[in-house]
């Protein structure tokens, strides 16, 4: 698998990278997005440390957006994690309430009085900061659903099963309650250890990546 991921990060390093701040109008309507974050690298280059996608119709820049801006975790997996991985570090103890889902009314009412909405506007913020300075990404546009959500799949198992691209010892994954994360250096806990990539994949890739560059 080393050398399918070294190909794999052969390919989208030819891709056009995007940062924070981003214009709307560079994003497909539909695609897949790879993440690379400041300080990691596999195969003498930045390494892909997060594979996602959408499932709804056209949201591809309202995901992206829920990651990079929007300041609400229970919106955001990628963003409860690193929040995780802040509060972990810290120790501190508001990392149980961090834990909460609020997004349905019977959470509120049963947890709502756990939260201190300064603080956690201020590790919202914190969390925020560190996308946006740290990470950046490149795009696979695929107006397809079920090609979406396949080829996420054999992604992150792609970069999952890999030997080579390890995380650096002051990656911050690596303050993750979660073992999945510090284990794979990615950033999500799903699809990890699955099918890889296969040859048609890597022409389809291959294809996109040029519509990108």
């Amino acid at each position: 698998m080393s050398q399918h991921c070294c190909e794999l990060h052969e390919i989208v390093h030819k891709m056009t990278r995007h940062h924070f701040p981003f214009e709307d109008n560079v994003i497909p309507r539909n695609g897949v997005y790879l993440l690379f974050e400041t300080g990691e690298y596999g195969h003498d280059a930045e390494r892909i440390v997060r594979v996602g996608t959408h499932t709804g119709l056209n949201q591809l820049k309202s995901r992206l957006k829920q990651h990079f801006v929007q300041e609400n975790k229970d919106r955001s997996i990628f963003r409860k994690n690193i929040g995780r991985c802040l509060l972990n570090r810290d120790k501190d103890p508001y990392a149980s309430v961090w834990e909460l889902d609020f997004t349905t009314r019977e959470a509120k009412l049963n947890n709502g009085h756990l939260v201190d909405p300064a603080y956690q506007s201020n590790i919202e913020n914190r969390v925020s900061d560190y996308i946006q300075k740290h990470f950046s990404f490149c795009m696979l546009a695929i107006e397809d659903k079920q090609e979406r959500l396949s080829l996420e799949s054999r992604l992150i198992s792609t970069l999952s099963l890999c030997d080579e691209c390890a995380p650096s010892v002051q990656w911050l994954g690596m303050s993750s309650p979660h073992e999945k994360i510090r284990r794979s250096g990615l950033w999500q806990v799903n699809e990890l250890y699955k099918e890889p990539l296969n040859n048609q994949d890597f022409d389809r890739i291959e294809v996109l990546a040029s519509e990108s560059r």
